[in-house]
């Protein structure tokens, strides 16, 4: 090989060397700045952080630890300049970590355990992203805080079992209320059942009455009916025979007259063969101009014609 041909050869590896070591490779989730002579460059990238281990005394007194704070940001890459400016490459440590340290303190000092631990815990996360964000927005615009998620604090060992006690107790109350909301539900289910089968029993007796209140009705109504065609044709039949007897009244009333009364004297008195006058004929049979007959002579005459009969 020919010196020139080493020359390049060894410029060749000279210059991939230099090459691998000018560039930079910044992870993903995080923000890059650059320095050239000392001055700041305005090319950026992106970052996020994570706090740990943060203290942080109750009202009570209690010491306990979030052991991770997880604090999921956006850098604007138009801010990133005035930011690290302000606040050097390490803004981070002013902007997000102080600040997480003091807004838990702030949270726990006016909270007891039982609030922190159990009661509030669960707007821990929340609380902490409003304050951040609300100071950001006047420190450091540019910097958004898109989440943040708290891991549930470390507390004293003899207190987490007091605690440990207390929830399996309030496990068991929660299992013995389920299962007496279960039964009083069977219970009511029950009772309704009851109450639909009692309405439906109800009703059948109610339909059924009703019916029987509806035939006697109509047997009312057919015996009225009845009762009202007899009355009329007792009503007819009884003007029937009042008409007859006023009509009969009417007519006897007619005949009662002195001449009609002497005729039917007469006729009676005529009927009846067997009557005996005696000596003489009553005068009212004796015409004036004919001479009266004799005694013997009525009997024989009246002999004659009983003969004639038999």
């Amino acid at each position: 090989m020919s010196q020139q041909a080493v020359v390049v050869a060894v410029g060749m590896v000279a210059f991939g060397i230099l090459v691998n070591f000018s560039i930079h490779k910044i992870e993903e989730g995080h923000v890059g700045v650059y320095y050239r002579g000392g001055a700041l460059l305005s090319s950026t990238t992106l970052q996020t952080d994570e706090v740990k281990n943060v203290p942080c005394g109750t009202s009570g007194g209690v010491m306990i630890y979030f052991d991770r704070i997880e604090v999921v940001n956006k850098l604007d890459s138009m801010s990133v300049y005035d930011i690290v400016k302000n606040y050097t490459a390490d803004y981070d440590k002013t902007l997000i970590y102080n600040k997480v340290h003091h807004e838990l303190n702030q949270f726990c000092s006016v909270h007891n355990l039982q609030e922190v631990y159990i009661d509030l815990f669960d707007q821990i996360d929340e609380n902490l992203k409003s304050a951040l964000q609300r100071d950001l927005v006047a420190m450091a615009p540019g910097l958004v805080v898109q989440a943040v998620r708290v891991t549930k604090p470390k507390i004293p060992e003899q207190i987490r079992k007091n605690y440990e006690l207390m929830e399996g107790e309030r496990t068991k109350l929660l299992i013995s209320i389920e299962k007496q909301r279960v039964v009083e539900k069977e219970a009511e289910t029950e009772r309704k059942k009851a109450i639909i089968e009692a309405e439906k029993v109800a009703s059948v007796s109610k339909i059924q009455w009703e019916q029987k209140i509806t035939e006697k009705e109509s047997q009312k109504r057919i015996s009225e009916i009845e009762d009202q065609t007899h009355l009329a044709k007792e009503k007819a039949r009884s003007d029937a025979e009042f008409y007859h007897a006023s009509k009969q009244a009417e007519a006897n009333k007619l005949k009662l007259t002195k001449e009609y009364l002497e005729y039917m004297k007469y006729e009676s008195l005529v009927k009846n063969t067997k009557i005996y006058f005696g000596n003489s004929i009553p005068n009212m049979f004796v015409d004036p101009l004919t001479p009266a007959k004799s005694e013997s002579t009525v009997v024989q005459q009246d002999n004659k014609d009983t003969k004639q009969k038999m």
